[in-house]
């Protein structure tokens, strides 16, 4: 099962760097120089690793590790940017007052204002869907453009720099700042998404809650009248955990790579997130590598654009076609086992 869907995964980034190599060709560019280019930038060097593959890596991995928890449980969280942003902004102010602090306490302080705002931007949808039966699909997503205006009104409003000159707030305090790996960017955050993806892990395999969450996810009617599940309890838990690790991931980039909040913060990373763990069969460990992956694709994408003069939107064509040849072999491999089942259970007793 796991051999199966790493062929595909390794299938599809092929399939994907074909299609954007072929689209190159047929726009006249040089495919070959920008492919170069591209892995230049995500694996050429150390310090092109570290400091730009690495660094775009943390908050999908988070991200990711938070989504594969709410869809683990068939909740289908797709408002982790704007809990991103719900988390960014409680960062920014946390650490706008924690001046003179040890870093031992302004850090986890960050962390905690994070969380608990990506996990009160979420609490709505998952309110909405216990009381009324709203789809958090829906209400979730509608929830990002509220968080995006939220952040332009902030850095123009109560969060602005002193000098009110620019839409961004002040630095955050040095203490509420992650260490960062000497020589490098790359900052503690890294260390936390590793810590994160393990314990999710032992959450899903070794825990009470984590077969609640499959169970509700795959047979939610079975898991409710046999299992005796509260569904919708559960359900409400992941979502508000999901939220809170997006929001966690938002307080992490401010605290080790923005040092302040402005617009446009976030590249997509609630989006590109739902592709990191969708790839990944939403299996924790797997998500630390479709991380990287699609960081180095982030990274790789701006070198191609300094170097070979190609827009980096141009990556994307890479990523969605790595989705779109996931999702097909999701379905044809669901199809096949249909097949070999169904024989067997359209046969008559004698």
């Amino acid at each position: 099962m796991k051999s199966s869907g790493l062929i595909a995964g390794v299938a599809a980034l092929a399939v994907g760097l074909g299609v954007l190599a072929a689209g190159l060709w047929l726009a006249g560019y040089d495919a070959a120089s920008a492919l170069a280019a591209l892995w230049r930038g995500a694996f050429g060097s150390w310090y092109a690793f570290t400091s730009a593959t690495l660094v775009r890596a943390v908050p999908l991995i988070i991200i990711g590790l938070g989504i594969a928890v709410a869809f683990r449980a068939n909740a289908l969280n797709i408002g982790a940017e704007g809990q991103f942003y719900a988390g960014a902004m409680a960062a920014t102010w946390a650490g706008l007052h924690l001046a003179g602090t040890a870093p031992a306490i302004a850090i986890p302080a960050v962390w905690l204002a994070a969380a608990t705002a990506g996990a009160l931007w979420v609490l709505l949808p998952a309110w909405l869907r216990l009381r009324f039966g709203v789809l958090e699909v829906i209400s979730t997503l509608l929830l990002n453009f509220v968080a995006e205006s939220l952040v332009s009104w902030m850095v123009q409003g109560p969060l602005q720099e002193a000098k009110r000159i620019y839409p961004q707030s002040d630095p955050i305090a040095e203490a509420a700042r992650l260490p960062l790996l000497p020589g490098t960017r790359l900052h503690l955050g890294a260390v936390v998404g590793l810590v994160l993806a393990v314990a999710v892990w032992y959450v899903f395999r070794r825990t009470v809650w984590g077969f609640e969450l499959l169970a509700t996810g795959t047979g939610p009617r079975a898991a409710r009248v046999s299992g005796r599940i509260d569904i919708g309890r559960v359900t409400a838990f992941a979502l508000l955990w999901s939220g809170a690790i997006a929001g966690l991931a938002g307080g992490i980039e401010v605290g080790g790579v923005s040092y302040a909040l402005f617009q446009n913060l976030s590249p997509g990373y609630g989006f590109t997130g739902i592709a990191v763990a969708l790839l990944a069969r939403l299996r924790p460990l797997a998500i630390v590598a479709t991380g990287v992956l699609f960081g180095a694709l982030e990274a790789g994408a701006g070198a191609m654009q300094r170097d070979a003069g190609i827009p980096a939107v141009a990556v994307y064509v890479v990523e969605g076609v790595i989705i779109l040849v996931v999702l097909l072999a999701d379905a044809m491999a669901r199809r096949a086992r249909t097949a070999m089942v169904l024989p067997d259970a359209e046969v008559e007793p004698a």
